[in-house]
């Protein structure tokens, strides 16, 4: 229930902003005695969510809220209320849900070249899964493929060959299936160095990866050359689609130059594809695809000898809600075509008009030839110092490193009127501002791109390890 307005303390420890609730609410460290009535706290969380929603409602938040707009997702709210309760592990109560999964999987497979790949190629047989977001959707192929080198090449130190640009994701797979992760330096255009993979592949080389696109420069990696690279290795290749998947192909059916990335391409074997991004379905969901299901089987787990009975599950989670696999299937139903093409027509829009201007200011320099994430860096000025100024003036954009940047990822929220311009406007601003800076570092030098920092790389590894503590601690 709400305290008594109290004067607001200086936040205890370094990570006490991540509690700023501690002076407005009541903080509990166990279950409260009595019962609350539902309404009352249901006045607590209306106050927190108005609260958050406005930082993000401006439009001036990179990526991160991939927002459909506040009607869309209390349709998808009252959808998921319908079969929240639903165990989707116990499919002879909840056939709905096989209903609802088999069709966002066809769906999601038919847009991303699966009817082209059986056309091509009749042993090619696109199915999937439904995961929890973009990382399980990506370290299940890893496993896939160690299974599968495990068992037809006897490989027991398997290695995987990636470009550094490649999602994090990879390296905690890796780190899970004890796979060693070979991250191989880009180009000077920041893709992936094909000829430089090819080198990296060796005897226990068990699959190889690329991005479409990647989500530090929102590039989309040279796939139809890595697809020749697997074919030629005899390895697989996994196309990590969570940043372009429900967006690159309506990008190109608007016309615009997009390179083939999916099953069209024969040596494509598996593909990570978020929902809960452009698909604008609720979080979190997101979808694997296999080429064909016997690679799919090997991410299967199954038990025929426990005493409770059998028991057999397709992903990393046991008990799923029905609620995000019925919300997404209406996201995807209710939208179509019409209106994903609506949707990304807008944000290209605001694309277009953030690169022309960004282009124009000669200080800056955009990474690649990007579409909808824009990756801007400089040689003349610390971008961290414009970046210090697009905080001020209310932006949250996501910092790089390796070169030294940040992005702005457009989505829904930024195609609102003006907020293209005003970012055009600010960081022509923030340029000035960082022609003549105070004298201290950059405050997000630290945060936003770490090499920025004189910190030792333990030290900055240890902090984010205490953020994490700090993440499910009270105060």
């Amino acid at each position: 229930m709400p305290k008594a307005a109290k004067k607001q303390q200086e936040p205890s420890g370094p990570f006490g902003d991540m509690f700023p609730y501690r002076e407005t609410f009541e903080i509990y460290r166990e279950l409260p005695k009595k019962s609350r009535p539902p309404e009352d706290v249901m006045r607590e969380l209306r106050s927190i969510a108005r609260e958050e929603n406005s930082h993000w409602q401006t439009g001036q938040i990179s990526g991160t809220y991939y927002h459909g707009g506040m009607e869309h997702y209390a349709y998808l709210n009252r959808v998921f209320a319908l079969f929240s309760h639903v165990n989707l592990l116990q499919r002879d109560m909840c056939p709905s849900g096989t209903k609802f999964e088999g069709e966002i999987i066809a769906m999601t497979a038919r847009m991303l070249g699966a009817a082209l790949a059986r056309e091509k190629d009749p042993q090619a047989d696109v199915c999937g899964a439904i995961t929890s977001g973009g990382t399980e959707s990506i370290i299940l192929p890893m496993l896939a493929y160690r299974e599968k080198a495990k068992a037809e090449r006897a490989i027991t130190a398997p290695e995987m060959v990636v470009p550094e640009t490649i999602h994090p994701a990879f390296s905690k797979g890796a780190h899970f299936f004890g796979i060693k992760l070979i991250r191989v330096p880009v180009g000077a255009d920041y893709l992936a160095d094909v000829d430089a993979m090819r080198r990296a592949i060796g005897p226990n080389t068990i699959a190889i990866a690329g991005s479409a696109a990647n989500y530090p420069h929102g590039l989309i990696d040279p796939i139809e050359k890595l697809s020749d690279l697997a074919l030629e290795a005899g390895v697989g290749l996994h196309v990590d689609s969570c940043f372009g998947g429900f967006i690159l192909p309506w990008i190109a059916k608007l016309g615009y130059d997009v390179p083939p990335f999916d099953f069209r391409l024969p040596g494509v074997t598996s593909m990570s594809c978020d929902t809960h991004k452009w698909g604008y379905g609720l979080k979190g969901a997101s979808v694997v695809l296999y080429r064909n299901r016997a690679l799919r089987r090997r991410m299967y787990f199954a038990m025929t000898d426990w005493q409770g009975g059998l028991y057999a599950s397709p992903t990393v989670a046991g008990s799923r809600s029905e609620g995000i696999s019925a919300s997404t299937w209406a996201a995807m139903v209710t939208l179509g075509e019409e209106g994903y093409l609506k949707a990304t027509r807008r944000i290209m829009k605001a694309a277009e008009t953030i690169k022309s201007g960004v282009a124009k200011i000669p200080e800056l320099k955009i990474i690649g030839k990007p579409t909808y994430c824009i990756a801007i860096t400089s040689d003349k000025v610390d971008i961290f110092h414009v970046n210090d100024f697009l905080v001020e003036r209310g932006w949250r954009v996501n910092g790089l490193q390796r070169p030294a940047g940040f992005h702005l990822c457009v989505t829904l929220p930024q195609t609102l009127p003006g907020v293209a311009t005003r970012f055009v406007r600010d960081i022509a601003a923030g340029v000035e501002y960082a022609r003549n800076p105070p004298a201290t570092p950059a405050r997000s030098g630290a945060v936003y791109g770490g090499g920025a920092s004189s910190l030792d790389p333990s030290m900055v590894n240890e902090l984010m390890l205490a953020w994490l503590d700090a993440s499910t601690e009270v105060p």
